[in-house]
This record gives structure tokens, C-alpha cells and sequence, in this order.
């Protein structure tokens, strides 16, 4: 198994056929049954993913063996926190890593611009997430959106580089 970690525009063809692909998975598991194309239509309309480019954001994808896999984006808002969205893996990569090469790179890439934190928001029907983002040492935070859809919020602060 190859896994490549790309960057990639939201509006890159990939990009664009993973980002519905999350959207029908989260649909779905709001509704408890099968996303309708309209309600996928309308959550693409809600949740924009244009701000996901540099400078304000950044979008990755995961491919193994070539095939597309998952993706996680990652928003600079500009007050030193960095805001993980539409982290992703299609069912048939979940369990082989996928989620935490995306992480480990959006992580290093806030890092490297000198963010104090990550924060992500989610729901507690998205159990495995909730392990993962817990298991990588996000801790539970007040909310920090109004999001009808999302009932927790996470975050992963950074250490201060220590003062020379």
C-alpha cells in the first residue's frame, strides 16, 4: 500500500467528488438513512469549501495506491487558531491510517505558522472521530460556534517555544 499526501484546491476534481462524498456521509448519519442528492446539493451550498486556499486555508487529500481516500482542510481565521474541517476517509481507507497522515500534516502545517491551537467542531454521533481527535490528545473546549449541527467542540493547543 502507497499513501500520498497532496495538496490540492477545493475546486480540483478530486477535491470536489470527496468533499460531496463527506457531505453524503454526514447527511446520512444526521437523517440515519441514505443522503438524498438534494439534501447533499444544499449542505454543499451551506458549507462552502472556498475558504480552504491559501492564504486563508489549506486542503489536503489522501490517495492510496493512486486512488483517492480522504481529505481534511484546515482554516486560518487570524487570531492564532487554526480550524480543522471536513476531515474524511472513505469507508473502504477508514482503519488504515488515513485520517492521521491528513493530521499530522495540517497539525505540522499550523505549527509551522505559528498557530497556538487547532479547534475543530463535531457531533457525538461521529463516535469514531470523537475517539481519534481525543485519542491524538484534543480535549473537550466550550463552544466556540452556533452551528445547529455540531454538540461538541475540541481543541489541541500547541506549547509556547520557550523564550531565549
Amino acid at each position: 500500500m502507497t499513501m500520498e499526501v497532496l495538496t490540492v484546491r477545493p475546486d480540483d476534481a478530486e477535491a470536489v467528488v470527496l468533499i460531496r462524498d463527506y457531505l453524503s456521509d454526514v447527511v446520512a448519519r444526521w437523517w440515519g438513512r441514505p443522503a438524498e442528492a438534494h439534501e447533499v446539493d444544499r449542505a454543499v451550498r451551506e458549507e462552502p469549501a472556498d475558504g480552504l486556499s491559501e492564504p486563508a486555508g489549506i486542503l489536503l487529500i489522501a490517495r492510496i495506491d493512486g486512488a483517492a481516500v480522504g481529505m481534511a482542510g484546515l482554516r486560518f481565521p487570524g487570531d492564532g487558531t487554526a480550524e480543522l474541517t471536513k476531515v474524511f476517509a472513505r469507508p473502504s481507507a477508514r482503519g488504515r491510517g488515513v485520517a492521521s497522515a491528513l493530521l499530522d500534516r495540517l497539525e505540522a502545517e499550523a505549527r509551522a505558522r505559528g498557530m497556538r491551537e487547532v479547534r475543530l467542531e463535531t457531533r457525538s454521533d461521529l463516535v469514531e472521530a470523537c475517539r481519534m481527535y481525543e485519542r491524538r490528545g484534543y480535549a473537550p473546549v466550550a463552544p466556540f460556534s452556533d452551528s445547529p449541527y455540531c454538540d461538541r467542540w475540541y481543541a489541541l493547543p500547541f506549547a509556547a517555544a520557550p523564550e531565549e
